[in-house]
């Protein structure tokens, strides 16, 4: 148990593998838009 079992966590880091030990974590790469002043204003309207 350790650097080359690939059931364990420190095997999957050490061969490079994801699983129920070793989750990868969610990639989040999609910027979210950008809300444009009419937009922001339109908000600021319904919110008051």
């Amino acid at each position: 148990m350790g650097k080359g079992d690939k059931k364990t966590k420190r095997g999957k880091i050490k061969k490079g593998s994801f699983g129920a030990r070793r989750p990868q974590k969610p990639r989040n790469h999609l910027a979210k838009p950008v809300k444009t002043q009419k937009e922001r204003e339109q908000e600021a309207l319904v919110m008051a």
